[in-house]
Formats: structure tokens, sequence, C-alpha cells
């Protein structure tokens, strides 16, 4: 480490709980509440903008250099030792500037909370929220928001002020290991779900990350994979997520991915980072690299690349530090370009309130923080089948058969570099694998304790579920069964199939045909196939609830609280049904370059896909069933001002109080979209029983546009569009038609 490195360290101890020392920049800054005259880039009161001129007139080269290029935050000894003044067990850390005032910044993982990287003498307990699946099946901003809030109080509680959060990939490839972690399949949904998650993550006055950033669809080969796709169809899927999540977060920085994009890596990648995200849509914050996703110097930097993440360890070269240095003597990098990259990082540093709010390490409620987490995963349960009202449970006295997925002692979560590591511990010891990906970790949060809390003169029985023969015995001594089935899937790897892994298929057959009432618990990342579906009365989608799983369960299988999820993601019957019934590529040469033809679906992904080939998934896009009833009237559309708005009623026509979400469609009459139709809007609504309640939406224009290459922009073609009202992409019940004048839409960022 050279002598300017040593200089602005910053020594810091964290203890495993998580309470220790006031970082040293924390210290310093607290000095700033107003701004000494030298220093006039520390008052609050003016703009980031200002700010960010100001401090970069003032910088030395050595100091621009530094906010470029990250170090680990890990350690992986004996190969790797983190560097002084980073956080152990953390993401990574980029050098503060103490002369100037500027913070170090402290990079932690992930979407689902604060995670822990590197050995296991530093992992740090904290809540974990359901998978990213999990919260976009809540179809409820506000909830994913409150989520958001409290991972970022978290982070920021922990001595961390930049969160790599707010994964928005769409699902293209269901098999794929990372999709637990993202927005689902429809831009839209995809875009206003995870831009609330980032909005709640930086009220805590942090930086979150926007990532990856692009078409970043499989684990197989994703160092190397080229994903090829055409413009068009990439701006009117993938990209117009990313472009509504950031309209509605402004993340301060962005992630680009490790997979190339029509045959240019994406932390390389001009018309990606230059050209889509820097000059179309004029976002001002900064690019960071993935973990070993750079792989050179002057075209990164020059193609929009502004920081290294974690340089030393995981890319071939330091190619923002020495190679940076070397390119920028030669003239291969401009300086006004090194100053574009180190005024864009402290703009967002100003701008998320990082510099005035210094990080401090402090208490963590993790009690109550595990409610927030409880309360979305309630809600992003889905019920998938009910039959003859099996669901909610009347837990009486009565031999229930508790069966798999370890539910006696927890619930699944999600492998890789977002693992949260769980208070109290894991709740199943050894499982493989034992390293990366994994640990395989259980959130010690048991549905079947949660269950016998609510029913104890109820006699339970768990079984593990792993012999059918057995499970087939004590099914049939029992008056009701409930088996927990799981799918582990993880970063790094993608699952083999979509079918349920440990042949749990055979031990929920076996309980099936008992012939009694069987209830099953799925805990997957996403979709799975069910063979069984037809010989089981009910079936719960619980994805990976989180830290408090196994009440939030328990309490939607016994109906304290209504179903009221919907699925963000199209179950296919099969594998046969998708576009690549066979994924590319080959685990087993991770380093040989290989190309995945998106263009086959083009922007028609999921549901889309399946309107345009006429197939019918095992549940489509929008699927959940509740608890009562609701019906739609009043379906009404309007054009004016060259927006279209919708308004229509719903009503709870059910017993009991439920929350529905009202999904709106979109169709031209005309035909030329990629697919028959697109979800245009949607709305989470909670009602009584008998209650009506008036909705108004207002459909974003990209949303009835086409992307124009030689216009180089959006276009409303004119004329008569189907309006749909329903409960799914396939439970259409109302219909309206509306006349559309002729629009073009700007590029740009929408507000």
């Amino acid at each position: 480490m050279n002598s300017r490195f040593r200089a602005s360290a910053l020594a810091l101890t964290i203890a495993l709980g998580g309470l220790s020392a006031l970082p040293a920049c924390a210290q310093d800054h607290s000095r700033h509440a107003a701004a000494p005259a030298a220093k006039p880039w520390l008052d609050p009161k003016l703009d980031a903008d200002t700010r960010a001129d100001l401090v970069l007139k003032a910088m030395t080269q050595d100091e621009k250099l530094t906010l470029v290029y990250g170090y680990f935050g890990a350690d992986m000894k004996p190969k790797y030792t983190r560097i002084e003044g980073s956080l152990p067990g953390s993401a990574g850390y980029v050098p503060g500037l103490p002369r100037l005032g500027i913070p170090a910044q402290w990079e932690t993982d992930a979407g689902v909370g604060v995670a822990t990287q590197g050995s296991a003498a530093e992992f740090r307990e904290r809540t974990a929220l359901p998978s990213g699946m999990a919260t976009t099946a809540t179809w409820n901003p506000e909830l994913a928001q409150k989520g958001g809030a409290m991972i970022g109080s978290e982070a920021r509680n922990s001595g961390f002020n930049v969160m790599l959060a707010g994964g928005v990939n769409l699902v293209r490839e269901p098999r794929n290991g990372r999709n637990f972690e993202y927005g689902g399949e429809d831009p839209l949904l995809a875009g206003v779900m995870v831009g609330a998650q980032i909005k709640g993550i930086q009220s805590a006055k942090i930086v979150s990350t926007i990532k990856h950033y692009a078409l970043n669809a499989q684990e197989t080969g994703r160092f190397v994979v080229d994903s090829r796709i055409g413009q068009a169809d990439a701006r009117t899927s993938d990209l117009l997520a990313f472009q509504i999540a950031i309209e509605a977060s402004e993340p301060h920085s962005v992630m680009c991915a490790y997979n190339r994009v029509n045959g240019d890596y994406a932390c390389e990648n001009d018309w990606l980072l230059n050209k889509v995200l820097k000059q179309d849509w004029g976002y001002k914050g900064y690019v960071m690299s993935d973990w070993g996703a750079v792989h050179s110097g002057s075209k990164s930097v020059n193609a929009g690349l502004d920081q290294e993440s974690a340089g030393d360890a995981f890319d071939k070269q330091p190619f923002l530090a020495s190679v940076l240095k070397a390119d920028l003597a030669s003239g291969a990098v401009s300086q006004a370009r090194l100053d574009d990259m180190a005024r864009r990082i402290v703009r967002s540093l100003f701008a998320s309130g990082a510099v005035d709010h210094p990080v401090k390490i402090a208490p963590i409620d993790l009690a109550a923080n595990g409610k927030v987490s409880q309360a979305d995963a309630e809600e992003g349960i889905v019920l998938l089948k009910n039959d003859k009202g099996l669901l909610p449970l009347a837990l009486k006295a009565q031999k229930i058969a508790v069966i798999g997925a370890y539910a006696n002692v927890g619930v699944l979560s999600g492998g890789g570099s977002s693992q949260v590591y769980p208070a109290g511990g894991r709740a199943v010891q050894g499982l493989e694998p034992k390293t990366w990906p994994g640990p395989v970790i259980y959130y010690p949060s048991s549905p079947l304790k949660a269950l016998q809390a609510r029913a104890p003169q109820a006699k339970f029985t768990y079984d593990d579920g792993k012999d059918p023969a057995a499970v087939a015995r004590l099914a049939a001594d029992s008056d009701l069964v409930i088996v927990f089935a799981d799918q582990w899937t993880t970063e790094s790897e993608d699952a083999p199939s979509l079918t349920l892994p440990k042949n749990q298929d055979a031990t929920i057959a076996a309980a099936a045909k008992a012939g009694k009432k069987v209830v099953v618990v799925l805990e997957t990342g996403g979709p799975v196939t069910m063979p069984w579906l037809n010989d089981v009365g009910a079936v719960l989608q619980a994805w990976y609830p989180g830290t408090n799983g196994g009440d939030a369960i328990a309490r939607v299988l016994t109906g304290e609280v209504d179903a009221t999820g919907r699925l963000p993601v199209t179950f296919p019957a099969s594998e046969a049904q998708l576009p690549r019934p066979t994924l590319d590529g080959d685990p087993k040469t991770p380093d040989a370059l290989f190309s995945v033809d998106y263009s086959i679906e083009g922007a028609a992904i999921g549901y889309k896909w399946f309107d345009k080939k006429g197939l019918q998934p095992l549940f489509p896009f929008g699927h959940g069933l509740s608890y009562t009833s609701f019906a739609y009237s009043d379906l009404k559309t309007a054009t004016a001002g060259g927006k279209l708005t919708v308004s229509f009623k719903v009503t709870n026509t059910g017993k009991r109080a439920g929350k529905d979400v009202p999904q709106v469609y979109v169709s031209p009459k005309a035909g030329g979209w990629e697919a028959p139709r697109r979800l245009a809007g949607f709305q989470k609504v909670a009602l009584a029983p008998g209650a009506s309640q008036a909705v108004t939406l207002t459909v974003d224009p990209r949303l009835l546009a086409t992307w124009d290459d030689a216009a180089h922009g959006w276009k409303v073609a004119p004329g008569d569009y189907e309006v749909q009202l329903g409960a799914s992409s396939a439970a259409i019940s109302a219909k309206a038609t509306a006349t559309v004048a002729a629009q073009s839409v700007p590029v740009g960022l929408l507000k």
C-alpha cells in the first residue's frame, strides 16, 4: 500500500454485534456544521452540482485518482488481506479525502440486507428482507420502500455509506441463479418496485446502486457470455426497467455487469454507459464496476466507467490505478475524463447526504426490523391454488403432519454475495456447499413452531421428507398434511432445471396418494414445475421469506392475514415452453466465450412470450388467490394532453377484509408490438367486506410506444387501443377502447 493510501486509510474496529468505534472520518465531519470559508463545498445549503464543482477545483491529481479505485473489504487468507480502513467482512472500500472533508466509501452488499463477505470470524448478524422476487410479489411500492429504508438504516448503523442493492434485471431465464434478487419479468413492475426499494435505502442518507447494468440474465458463463439483442428490443425491455427505476429513485450509482452486450463487456460498453445512460438519460451519478468486471483501462474509462470496484482482489490488473495513470500520461485518457469521473463520485456523495451525515456505528433494533421484514414476506406470499377453501387452515384438535425443508427449525435463503447472516445463528449446520457460493443458510424462524403456537390443541408430527415411503405412512395417519419443499438458488450458478431437487416431487406425490388434505408450501427463488399439482389441495409460494419467514408463512396459512401476493413472473409448465429450452453455455468451461440469442424473444419476456406463442403456463403472470373475492366495474378511459388515464372501481364482494391487485393491460388493435399486450398499470387496494374504492391510473406513454431507431426516440402510433382490466394477465374481466393520438416521447428520464 503506497503512502497516499496509507495517509487516507482510517483505522476502525468492529465488534461482531456491530457496535464499536466511530469512524475517524465521521468524527472529522461532525465538525462541519457550518462550512469553513476555506472549504465552501462543505456548505450543505449549496446544491450537489455546485459543491462537486467547488471540491473538484481543490483536488490534486492523486486525490482524483484515489476516488476512482476501490479495494475489497474482506479477508480471503492466505490469498488476500483486506486494506486498512475497510470494514471487516465487507464488499469494498474506497479511501476518502480527509483534507477535503470527503469520507471514505464503505460498501456493503446487497438488496435483502447487510451481508457479510469473507471468513466466518467476521459474520455480522443483521435483518434479512424476503428475496427481491418476494418483495416484487407484494405489488406494493410503499412496502418495498419501507423495507429499503430498514436495510438502509441497518447499513448506516453498521458503518456503511454505500449499499450494493437495486437488482432490476428481468427474468429472461427462469433458471437464473440470481432471479431471487431481482424484480420479475415486466419492466414496469420491476422498475416501480425496485425503484421504491432504492428510494427507501437512500432515505438513510447513503448511496444505493442499481444493478446489474445490463442484460445480465444468467449465471452460467456470467463473466464471458455475450447477450445478443437488438437495440429497440433492449430499450423496450431490460433498459426500460432500469430507466423507470432510475426515474423513481435517482440512485447515486449504477453498477455495470459482468457479461458482454453485443460484443463489448458491459463495463466497457460505450453504447450502454455513454450513449444510453449518460447521454440519452442524462444520468448524473457514477458508474461503478461489478467485482471483477473490468477488463481494460482506457477502453473502459472512455466508454463511461467511473470507478473500479475491489480491483486489487478481483481484476487482472489495477486498471483504474496504475494503468489509468499511464493512460493519462500517454493521452489515451483525457484529463477532462478523469475530472468527470471524480466529479460524478463526489456529486453522489453530496447528493446522498453521505458527506453531511457521516456514518456511525450504532445499535440496531433487530426485533423491530424483523417485523418490517415479516410484513413484506406476508404480502409477498402467493396463494397459487386453493381447492374447496382448504386454506385458511382451521387448526383444531387434529393430527397434522409437517414435512420437509427443515420447516421444524427455519426457512431457506438465497446464496452468494447477498447472503445476510441471521441473529441467533444458522438453523441448520453443515449443509453443502460450505464455502462460496454457500454456505446454505436457513434462518431460525420455524414455520412448524409458529403453527404450533397457534394450535396448541393439535398434534403436530414432523418428518424430514427424505423417505417417500415414510411420508406416505405419516400422511395416511394424519388429518392434514403440510409439505414444505425448497430449492436453493445462488449467485454464480444456475438451477439445472425447474424441477424441485432432492426428489421432493416424489415426496409430495407420496403425501398426496394418502388421500388426505395436502397443502404444499414452496420456498424457491423463482418458478418450479409441479407434476403433482392436480393431486394436492392448496399451494403457497413463499419464495425466500426472510428473517421472520416462519411466522409470515403461518399467518398466511391460518388466515391471520389475507393472501395478497401476486406472481411477478410466469410459471412455465415445462422448460419446453421457454425461448431457450436448454440453457446456453457449459458450467464446466466457465471461461469459454459464447453468446445467448435474446433476439429470439426480443422484448417479449415472460407473459408476453406466452401470449405471443399462444402457450398455456402453469400459472400466469399476476396470478394470486385471496381469502375473499373482488369485483371490478365502471372501467373508463380518457385521453387528454397526451396522457391516457384509466379509471375503475374495485369492490370486496367477500366476507372478510383483504387486499387485491387490479392490473391494467394495453394492446394496440392494429398490432405491431413485440407481443399482444403490455402491463400498463397496477395498484394494491385494501378493502373491508363490502367496501369499494375508485382507482385512477395514468399510463406511462412509453408503454404505448415503440422505439424508433431512426428517430432515436419513442413513437406512439395513433389509433385505437384496447384497455384490459383483470386479476392477472390471463384473467381479464373488463375491456374498453381508447383512441390515442400520435406522440413522440422524450428519450430522457421522465419526471
